[in-house]
Parts: C-alpha cells; structure tokens; sequence
C-alpha cells in the first residue's frame, strides 16, 4: 500500500511539472503579445511552480462556483507577477486562451498588474506593494470568525519586504494568531534597482519572519516535491510563512538573475530562443 501511494504521489508531482511547464510556455506568449508594451517577465517566471503546486494540489476551489465563501484565496500582492498567475488561470479554466491571447492590448482585461474579478479566479487587484498582504490579513481575519474553514495564501517579493507595511501586516496575523493564513515569500534576490542585498539587506528572512510569530520553513521555490510537503506540513497554531528561494527569470537563461528582464519587451529572437531553451529541458 505504500509503494502505492509513493506511485501516485510521484505521479502527482509530474503532472505538476507538465503544468508548470505548460505556464512558462504561456508566460512567454503573453510577453510576446504584449510587443512594445513589455512585460514582468523575470518576477513571473520565478513564481511558476510556486503557483504550479498551489493550483494542482493545495488550493480548494471550483471553477464553476469561483465565489463560494469556502473557497481557499490565493493573494498575489506581489502584484507585478500577474503575467504568471494569468497562465496559472489560463491553465486551471479560470481564463480562455483567447482572453490571454489580448493581453496588453488596449480593450483587454489583463494587463501588467491584475484587476479584482473573483469569477475568473482574480480575488486582489494588485500594484502598489505590500497592500496585499495587509488585505489577505484582513481576509483571514474575517474568515476566522465567521469559522469558514478555508485557507488565505499569499505571495509577496522579497523586495516588497522592504515595505514597512509588510512588517505591520505581520505582526497583526500573528497578534490575532491567524493559523489559516500562510505567506509565502518569492525569494528571488532581485528587484526592480538591484540585488535586493544592495538596495535593503534584510539579512535572515527564515529568522524575521519567525521572530514575528510565524511558523517558518525555508525551500527551494523551484522544487516540486520540496513546495509540497512544506504547503502541507503546517503548523496549525500558529500562522505560517514559506520562505521559497528562487531565480528571477526561471527557465530562461539570457533572463535568469538579470535586472534588465525585471519588466522587458521580447522581440521575435528573444521569444524563439526562449521557446528552444524551453523545449529542449523539457525532452
């Protein structure tokens, strides 16, 4: 029976990978379609598996009831990282591709940062950072007294946690000791200016974050087996933090670790070489 279960566990987890391959493909298109206007590519392609495991095996939710009040919520305050929860979406049924297909084009509904549309699986309109998970906080709070059962995860940048408001949000989940909530951090090393070490060294994020409360893990954001066990392994007196390492610009290599790609336009090179790199890791 166990060698059973390791199977289908195994089997899960490469379901997962397609999926989080199927996201980068997407990403990569949406930029295409954006042309000039550019897009948040490195930011989007650090989160995929991130939301990968999320939507594939953690999140409660149902696409044709997407306002049930039982629903988990997933918070993207790091709000610039739309372009990956748009695939995400895309890829679960909450948004066709012909939606995505006019993504950045005037008239279309998606754009850079996300607008609120809980039917298509949107719950936070995101762009002024750190606002997020203060709202996720107060999202928490209100489903803990009303005993619904259901879980508020979001995702905030490492440099949005140079954001006073991201320690005063903290500090209320663990005040009103908010055990459905979990934060995860998208812990890439880059922001818009520079290495966030240059811009603001928060030195140990596992240590502030467990210093505030939280119950703390540390993972490699890219792994799939890694993410999971550290979602389902929570501690349920205490709110939850995942501290998930990754790279800016995931996937791609002329993107990984380079400021420049941070927002950026992917001319019809850029988009093949892309889609090569892609391909082939994934023979």
């Amino acid at each position: 029976m166990a060698d059973y279960h390791k199977a289908m566990e195994q089997l899960q987890f490469e379901r997962i990978k397609e999926t989080a391959h199927n996201v980068r493909l997407q990403i990569l298109k949406s930029a295409y379609v954006a042309g000039k206007n550019g897009a948040h590519l490195g930011g989007g392609l650090s989160l995929v598996e991130i939301l990968s495991v999320l939507y594939s095996g953690i999140l409660k939710y149902d696409i044709c009831n997407p306002t049930n009040k039982y629903r988990d919520r997933l918070i993207l305050s790091k709000g610039h990282g739309a372009i990956a929860l748009f695939a995400i979406l895309k890829e679960t049924g909450f948004i066709s591709a012909e939606e995505l297909n006019e993504f950045e084009q005037n008239g279309s509904h998606y754009y850079a940062h996300a607008s609120r549309n809980i039917e298509k699986g949107i719950e936070f309109s995101g762009g002024s950072l750190s606002l997020g998970l203060s709202f996720a906080v107060g999202v928490a709070l209100s489903n803990k007294k009303e005993k619904t059962n259901n879980r508020i995860y979001v995702i905030v940048g490492d440099g949005e946690c140079d954001e006073g408001l991201v320690w005063e949000a903290l500090m209320s989940a663990a005040n009103f000791n908010l055990t459905n909530l979990m934060v995860i951090v998208d812990c890439n090393g880059l922001q818009s200016d520079d290495f966030t070490t240059n811009v603001m060294n928060k030195s140990s994020l596992l240590e502030k974050f467990t210093s505030f409360g939280f119950y703390t893990r540390e993972t490699d954001g890219h792994d799939i087996e890694q993410l999971y066990k550290a979602f389902t392994n929570c501690d349920s007196t205490k709110p939850n933090a995942i501290i998930a390492n990754t790279v800016k610009g995931k996937g791609v290599s002329f993107i990984e670790n380079n400021r420049d790609w941070h927002h950026g336009v992917l001319s019809q090179n850029h988009y093949e070489m892309a889609l090569k790199e892609l391909e082939e890791k994934w023979k």
